[in-house]
């Protein structure tokens, strides 16, 4: 029994979770300590808990599940994230894997595969419901994430994300276009945007926009009527 891997499920809906519970329960290998209904709660008993691996739906009432694995891998690095969601696109799995999530899968595919997914992250392997290979997985979370070599000593000073958000807001998205862009709170984007400004030490949108164009991060002509 001590060899069971400890399970948190993240989800707002309970008979979603019930289901989910009545899957993992019995299981071999497998030990439920708890539930959360919502993002905040979720990372709250993660690291009260410290579980080995988490179930977390990819939407939930606060903030997004990507946001949530992020803040959990990052307070708790061992622990291994597998997402549920009803999403197949794209762009969502590629930020699920960048957030720190080793796993993906479709909720219809839970009760069939839910099981095999938790027993391959908790050995360290990436799963994904779908024909993806692993040296794909490891492609996504690398895809869209490279930046161009900028020697600007300002440009530098900012984190990856902080440069992510930089191009978003000279290219005119608004805070909430670019919190679901990357999948994180308007308040996060907020937080970003603040610490771009102190770090290039400009005060306006408009200097952010003559800055990145300077830089060549953006299309001048994204700004001609």
């Amino acid at each position: 029994m001590d060899n069971n891997k400890t399970v948190l499920i993240i989800d707002d809906h309970p008979l979603f979770r019930a289901g989910l519970r009545s899957i993992l329960e019995g299981q071999q290998g497998l030990e439920i300590v708890g539930e959360a209904g919502s993002g905040d709660e979720g990372f709250e008993k993660a690291k009260d808990l410290n579980p080995d691996l988490v179930v977390m739906d990819i939407s939930l009432p606060d903030k997004s599940g990507i946001e949530v694995t992020r803040e959990i891998r990052s307070e708790l690095p061992d622990t291994r994230i597998t997402i549920l969601s009803m999403h197949s696109k794209i762009d969502y799995i590629a930020e699920a894997f960048r957030a720190g999530a080793t796993g993906y899968m479709g909720k219809e595919s839970a009760a069939e595969k839910l099981v095999e997914c938790l027993l391959a992250i908790s050995k360290g392997n990436y799963f994904i419901d779908s024909s993806l290979s692993h040296k794909v997985v490891e492609s996504l979370t690398k895809f869209g994430e490279h930046e161009a070599k900028i020697t600007d000593r300002g440009y530098g000073t900012l984190t990856p994300r902080e440069q992510q958000v930089l191009r978003l807001l000279a290219e005119g998205l608004s805070t909430k276009k670019i919190g679901e862009k990357l999948f994180i709170s308007p308040k996060t984007v907020e937080n970003h945007r603040a610490n771009i400004m102190n770090k290039l030490e400009v005060h306006s949108t408009m200097e952010l926009v003559r800055y990145a164009v300077r830089l060549g991060l953006i299309d001048v002509d994204l700004w001609k009527d």
